[in-house]
């Protein structure tokens, strides 16, 4: 394939955060397809227990200074990078004070479930594309991974659908067990709004359930990866009746098969074209 430009945007990645699987995932699975020849860009939140020193993250003065807008409040966006020197790999952290500077994740201390994690998510999902575009960076294939990305699918096939950095862009969005049980804000659907949207747009979102957020992204995505074993029924359901290309679940760490997705999914894309 060349030199295809694969962006990776997770919220959780070794070392800087782990808290699941997908952890591993994202940090296995870019160095593999740097190896096989892939330019590579990774995007997550900077949570407040990423260690930054330790990490030695640093402010990119040319990215920060954006604003994103939730509810009609502008939130600053800083932008961090940190390198993997093993892996030749750069990771691009979101930043904000407001929504992210806290010792734990998704909970406070005793496990209860923020009440904003909704605006968080909104947050970091328009964040991302925004450092793309201003990255002038345009990716062939957009990989998303975890509940955090769940918006971005639904971004790209409407507000940025055809701006230039991903108009070509083909949408993957990787499905892992369920992380929380709880529901995002009841007016989480009509926050997540972006331009030239409408609240049908997000209604599949609407419930703000972890099936909510999946099913709402497989809608929007070109191909799905069923990257845990344990998913749940009512979503696989979803996945098979999308009769979109699938990745099946391989519990081995032989990524090949990505790499073959990848090439199948764009390959289809330069046949539609032609």
């Amino acid at each position: 394939m060349g030199k295809s430009k694969l962006l990776f945007i997770t919220h959780e990645m070794s070392p800087f955060l782990e808290l699941t699987k997908i952890s591993e995932i994202t940090r296995q699975l870019p160095q593999a397809m740097q190896d096989k020849g892939f330019e590579i860009r990774i995007l997550m939140p900077r949570f407040g227990n990423i260690n930054e020193r330790r990490n030695r993250l640093h402010e990119v003065i040319r990215l920060s200074g954006m604003n994103i807008i939730i509810n009609d409040n502008d939130n600053p966006l800083i932008i961090k990078v940190a390198s993997i020197p093993a892996a030749r790999m750069q990771v691009y952290f979101l930043d904000n004070e407001e929504y992210f500077q806290r010792k734990h994740v998704f909970g406070d201390k005793d496990g209860k479930f923020y009440a904003d994690n909704d605006e968080r998510m909104i947050f970091f999902c328009k964040g991302a594309l925004e450092t793309v575009k201003k990255l002038g960076w345009s990716p062939d294939v957009v990989h998303c991974h975890g509940w955090m990305s769940a918006l971005v699918p639904a971004y790209l096939k409407t507000t940025y659908k055809d701006d230039p950095t991903f108009k070509h862009s083909k949408i993957v969005y990787s499905v892992y067990e369920n992380a929380f049980t709880e529901a995002l804000d009841a007016d989480f659907a009509q926050k997540a709004v972006m331009a030239d949207m409408t609240e049908k747009h997000t209604e599949v979102f609407k419930p703000g359930t972890n099936n909510a957020l999946h099913e709402g992204a497989i809608q929007y995505s070109d191909a799905v990866v069923l990257a845990s074993e344990t998913i749940d029924a009512d979503v696989l359901n979803y996945v098979k009746n999308s009769q979109k290309p699938v990745l099946e679940f391989n519990s081995t760490a032989d990524f090949e098969n990505y790499y073959n997705f990848y090439d199948e999914i764009t390959t289809d894309e330069l046949v539609n074209v032609a």
